[in-house]
């Protein structure tokens, strides 16, 4: 962190207590107990966060930390940016629109890393980046192949695809949860390439015209077969979507021609 200050590089933090969460398939709570699955206590990432920003306290290093899912965490996310940190926070689209009963039955196309939290922490999440707390929602895009997911639910590879879907899944967000287009935008968009020290990110003259085109409203049932990703471990086969894309450009070169 000392040596990154001195670059004035932005380090990224993946916050899990590895002795803590080592083995954990899902949250520990109901439902793991329910399911029979070793579980994870949220409490294994807010240590690994204290200790992040205790060192980015010491250092003045600037600091990234990725997928925070628990309402746990938020209080020291609130301290950090009370003292002045250079600190910022991101948010996966599946711990915004999914909870851990999402699994039902051992559904391996949910399991990801962190697990699916609580219905609480799920809203809480959604608060914190209305609030602007939680400033980027992340597609948190891993694909796997197909044996790796047909496995028994503790030895299935943890990762779901996420890029194709970040949009739609996002407006869930906006039709249910009051997220405003607005601070949908700022968080999918402007502030990730404000925090890179991008160029993009905004519709104004000079910027890139990297651009989407995008109707709000369009529903369609999601079908992972017709996902372009090589990939299809999508926890959202199946599912009501609303919103769907009809093109993307990119540099102001389509690249995406989008058709029924």
């Amino acid at each position: 962190l000392t040596y990154a200050k001195g670059l004035d590089a932005l380090v990224f933090g993946h916050v899990q207590d590895p002795g803590l969460s080592k083995g954990a398939a899902v949250t520990s709570g109901k439902f793991a107990t329910l399911r029979g699955l070793p579980g994870v206590s949220p409490i294994a990432e807010r240590m690994g966060l204290e200790r992040d920003l205790a060192l980015i306290e010491m250092t003045g290093a600037r600091y990234h930390v990725d997928q925070i899912s628990s309402a746990s965490s938020l209080p020291a996310l609130e301290r950090a940016r009370a003292s002045g940190l250079d600190v910022t926070a991101g948010v996966s689209i599946h711990h915004l629109t999914l909870n851990e009963f999402d699994v039902g039955d051992y559904r391996t196309f949910f399991k990801v890393k962190p697990p699916l939290r609580s219905e609480d922490d799920r809203l809480s999440m959604v608060e914190a980046v209305t609030s602007g707390l939680i400033d980027i929602i992340c597609s948190m895009h891993t694909p796997q192949d197909e044996e790796s997911k047909r496995l028994p639910f503790e030895e299935a590879a943890s990762g779901a695809v996420g890029l194709e879907t970040l949009l739609p899944a996002a407006m869930r967000l906006v039709h249910s949860d009051g997220i405003t287009l607005a601070n949908l935008w700022r968080a999918l968009s402007l502030n990730p390439a404000k925090r890179l020290g991008l160029p993009g990110g905004t519709l104004t003259e000079g910027s890139p015209a990297d651009l989407v085109l995008f109707d709000e409203n369009a529903p369609f049932v999601l079908d992972r077969t017709t996902l372009n990703s090589k990939s299809k471990n999508t926890p959202f086969d199946g599912a009501r979507m609303q919103g769907r894309v009809r093109g993307t450009w990119v540099a102001g070169r389509r690249v995406f021609p989008f058709a029924d």
